[in-house]
């Protein structure tokens, strides 16, 4: 297949806010690839490169602008791919010369569209809203497979394009290819928000109420004495947690799939802030000694597999009964099963007072909907928060002179992929973190002018805030008021960050009224043609 069909069909994504569109125009392109060429596909068009990173940043690609574009479009898909490849071969002394010689002489092959393509792909810059499920949605037109068997192949293999591939391949027999499998992460399970515990009971009726610790998400699986630890973004971070390991190689269970968090206490049994149980998965990581200085507690909620036998269908309640019968108390989430809201907000100001955030409420009968964010599970906080993402950063003054201080932050639009700003805050961050930011964010910086440094949207933020108002100055039409940073999120993907329709029903729940849409004219994160 031609690259400029693929570049084509970016451009008629992007150029529609209908789900149905772009579901039609990525099936349509589906249809006509080569079995080897789907999973390039669907890697491109969600704005990831097959082999990962490959050492391009903003300032590699300058130069290349001046690269005068081909005038017929000749580049193949497997042909880009395999300059990838050869990008991320390179190393050592001279791979910046060579990686530019390899870049330019594949600008060099591509017309300005497929150029400008190439450059936000490799930035990280294409976005055509939430693409797994209009994916999801091509992937059922093309195989007149149902939308729920796709969304579950998925969640079992938690890779795109894998199901594509195999379900193009085999129609709808391809689906008996993924189920549950040891040591391969499955897609975790999310939770909507509820006000307080009496709006979640009043929507779930009798439901297990669990202390919610502001820990990190992990998924365990044992497989003998093979013991993997998996992150939310599905990393094996196995090395990093050793008493994790330990803890469940000691467990009777010959096979288990575990969900639950992993948390810094302190000596006093109250938590570490999220971003101070971060640190144990840091990248220079002196394992022995971080684990004596700093460490973990595991603590689990859920039981996805038990003994060779997938618990994904049966109810919550019953999969805790699983969890209960291999775990001991230590390692099992404090929680009670209630319909009674005065006995609800007790256990919530004991959560409370024990250090935590709040608590999760669930229903007793529902499935574990692996990569589902449905009303199953809803999450009650003591505050008002929000996963946005960073956009810019200004430059303090006063004693913060020399730090970037003031954040940009931005929430997701479902429909189109970019981030839609919401305000600014300084409000929160320790000199730890100060140094922290300013060093990152001047690494994914993109421009700057004389006060702010404008960054690739990747980094997501746990906001505090205590209300929405309208704003006629951001594109959202509303603005965060009293907004402070939480944490760094670094479990979580910018895709994962809250969208400004969940602001926007916030809003219009907590007032009774409609939100302006603002002016559009003030986005930050539009399509540009400046790669």
């Amino acid at each position: 297949m031609k690259f400029a069909e693929l570049v084509g069909t970016s451009e008629q994504m992007a150029a529609t806010r209908s789900r149905l569109e772009k579901a039609d125009y990525l099936a349509a392109l589906l249809g006509k690839a080569s079995l080897e060429e789907v999973p390039l596909i669907v890697s491109y068009l969600s704005g990831r490169i097959p082999q990962g990173r490959v050492g391009i940043g903003y300032a590699t690609l300058e130069p290349l602008r001046r690269v005068a574009a081909a005038q017929v479009a000749e580049l193949e898909l497997a042909d880009l791919n395999a300059a990838f490849e050869d990008l991320q071969s390179v190393s050592g002394a001279g791979s910046s010369r060579q990686r530019i010689e390899l870049l330019r002489e594949m600008y060099c092959r591509a017309t300005s569209a497929e150029q400008r393509f190439i450059g936000r792909l490799l930035v990280g810059e294409v976005r055509h809203g939430s693409l797994e499920g209009i994916m999801i949605e091509a992937v059922a037109k093309a195989t007149e497979i149902p939308a729920a068997d796709v969304r579950r192949a998925l969640m079992l293999s938690a890779d795109l394009g894998l199901v594509a591939q195999t379900l193009i391949a085999d129609g709808a027999a391809g689906l008996g290819q993924f189920d549950v499998q040891l040591l391969r992460p499955l897609q975790p399970m999310l939770a909507q928000t509820a006000d307080d515990v009496d709006n979640a009971l009043a929507t779930l009726g009798t439901a297990a109420v669990e202390v919610k610790l502001d820990g990190a998400r992990i998924q365990v699986h044992k497989s003998g004495d093979d013991v993997r630890v998996y992150t939310r973004r599905l990393n094996d971070v196995s090395h990093a947690c050793p008493e994790v390991v330990e803890s469940v190689r000691a467990l009777d269970a010959e096979s288990l799939i575990l969900d639950g968090e992993v948390i810094a206490l302190k000596k006093d049994g109250r938590p570490y802030p999220f971003q101070v149980t971060m640190r144990r998965f840091g990248r220079r990581l002196d394992v022995g000694a971080m684990r004596t200085a700093l460490p973990l507690t595991s603590v689990y909620f859920d039981c996805l597999y038990l003994d060779g036998e997938s618990l994904l269908d049966i109810g919550a309640e019953e999969r805790f009964a699983k969890l209960r019968s291999v775990l001991p108390e230590e390692l099992v989430v404090r929680r009670i099963v209630t319909g009674d809201s005065d006995e609800a907000r007790s256990f919530v100001d004991e959560a409370l007072a024990a250090g935590h955030e709040g608590v999760m409420a669930k229903a007793l009968d529902a499935p574990y909907e692996a990569g589902a964010r449905g009303k199953a599970w809803l999450k009650v906080k003591s505050a008002h928060t929000l996963d946005l993402v960073v956009l810019a950063a200004e430059w303090g003054s006063g004693r913060r002179k020399g730090w970037l201080s003031n954040l940009h932050l931005g929430a997701l639009d479902a429909d189109t992929g970019r981030f839609v700003m919401l305000g600014k805050t300084f409000k929160g961050m320790t000199d730890e973190i100060l140094t922290w930011q300013t060093t990152k964010l001047q690494e994914i910086e993109t421009k700057r002018d004389e006060w702010t440094v404008y960054v690739r949207p990747e980094l997501v933020v746990e906001m505090a805030f205590n209300d929405l108002q309208k704003s006629p100055h951001y594109p959202g039409g509303l603005a965060l008021r009293f907004a402070r940073l939480k944490a760094y999120r670094d479990d979580k993907r910018p895709e994962d960050a809250d969208t400004i329709a969940t602001v926007r029903a916030f809003y219009q729940k907590h007032t009774g009224e409609l939100p302006d849409e603002g002016d559009r004219q003030l986005e930050l994160f539009r399509e540009t043609d400046t790669l």
